[in-house]
């Protein structure tokens, strides 16, 4: 396959990943480093061996020898063709664990014991029968269908493995397919865009890769992204609804898109004393499907804090004089009541930093100034109106308030 040389970069960057997993999880092996005997007595071999296959992998269970200066035990395997591996277990543990196969097979595993003076014992060799690999199954999976101004990738991870979901495009100038997107995630369903492209038919490429390189077999689709651009907010106007929140100190809601996201300028905030969800409405100007939004929260000692918007959701109407409805705090992406359908629920990324909210740093606040992208599902109709429904704040106080909100999609 064509697909070889660029994997490097991906690989680099999936290795970097699995590190921190791999700094964390070598509970078992830290006797290695013991005083040097000088007992050169061959160790015994290993007796009593069964195997338990599971997916890319398999657990050998064994009876130690009795050997006073036995130290470890190792396995020495092939993974994949001329990439081999050593896994060491403790004198603690009956259990060794092989994993890593490329795929579902039989494959020979060597096991010798190791004694204290680093003298290994004669070799057994066991045969081991791995299942499909993990990131083999969510291959399987990968979906490549248009999304708004690019693609869009999915893939189900039902064991929330960490996998590399690496996205490819043609050039059609050298006709060999580039890397031009690296997802790193461990959750079960995978699902993120790639924009910037008109509408021009482009041929796209996805697929997995896993912490010990192996690579999935290529997903390949020709694309026709949809058209998306920003829309105008001089086209926005407030349309007030009985059960909208009131507004206090000056930041009415038109400064919710007055392009203004310094923290200095006003926007839109909510009177203290009220109850969540806290709402706001203002109509598009257009008759739109939407892609996406981009929400500035309220930066600089505020981000993470006071009122700014951590659980929320947009309604939207394709009526012409919508009427007011109350809604709830929460509901399911779709949901009707009255006009207003739920357009998609959405959660505020936590601070960058890892870091608690109110004790975040200058990193957390400059992620917080960019503003946040988020994706409007494709399913969600089009709209003339929008309400913002806020669920949760940072402070979990009594009060709202955003910066700036930048709305994405198709008004034809």
């Amino acid at each position: 396959m064509k697909n070889k040389k660029f994997r490097t970069t991906a690989l680099i960057q999936l290795m970097s990943f699995a590190l921190v997993v791999l700094l964390f999880s070598c509970t078992k092996d830290k006797n290695y480093n013991e005083p040097a005997s000088t007992d050169k007595t061959k160790p015994g071999v290993v007796t009593n061996i069964r195997v338990e296959n599971f997916n890319g992998g398999a657990h050998i269970i064994y009876t130690l020898p009795n050997s006073a200066n036995l130290l470890y035990v190792m396995a020495g395997y092939e993974i994949r063709a001329g990439v081999k591996r050593e896994t060491k277990a403790s004198y603690y543990t009956d259990t060794i664990t092989v994993q890593g196969f490329q795929s579902a097979g039989e494959y020979k595993v060597t096991l010798e014991t190791v004694s204290r003076a680093n003298v290994k014992s004669d070799p057994v060799v066991v045969t081991v029968n791995p299942e499909e690999p993990y990131f083999k199954l969510s291959a399987a999976t990968i979906e490549l269908t248009a999304d708004f101004g690019g693609v869009n990738v999915r893939a189900h991870n039902p064991d929330k493995r960490s996998f590399g979901y690496i996205l490819l495009e043609l050039d059609p100038i050298i006709n060999e397919y580039g890397i031009i997107e690296q997802h790193y995630d461990a959750v079960e369903n995978v699902n993120f865009s790639v924009r910037g492209y008109d509408t021009r038919a482009r041929k796209f490429g996805a697929y997995i890769l896993d912490e010990w390189g192996n690579t999935s077999d290529t997903v390949f689709a020709e694309i026709s992204p949809l058209f998306e651009t920003q829309l105008v907010k001089s086209n926005f106007f407030k349309y007030g609804l009985p059960s909208d929140t009131e507004t206090g100190y000056g930041w009415e809601l038109p400064y919710l898109w007055d392009g203004k996201t310094d923290g200095y300028s006003n926007g839109w905030h909510t009177n203290p004393g009220g109850s969540y969800p806290m709402i706001c409405t203002f109509g598009l100007g257009v008759y739109a499907k939407l892609s996406r939004f981009i929400l500035h929260n309220r930066p600089l000692q505020f981000a993470y804090s006071h009122g700014n918007p951590r659980k929320f959701s947009l309604w939207g109407t394709d009526k012409v004089s919508p009427q007011n409805a109350v809604l709830p705090a929460y509901s399911d992406e779709g949901t009707v009541i009255g006009d207003w359908t739920n357009l998609g629920n959405f959660n505020f990324p936590d601070p960058p930093s890892g870091l608690m909210p109110g004790a975040t740093n200058a990193s957390d606040e400059a992620f917080v100034a960019a503003g946040v992208n988020f994706n409007i599902p494709l399913a969600s109709p089009k709209t003339r109106y929008i309400r913002l429904n806020v669920a949760e704040t940072w402070s979990g106080g009594d009060f709202a308030h955003a910066m700036e909100i930048t709305l994405f999609g198709d008004p034809n």
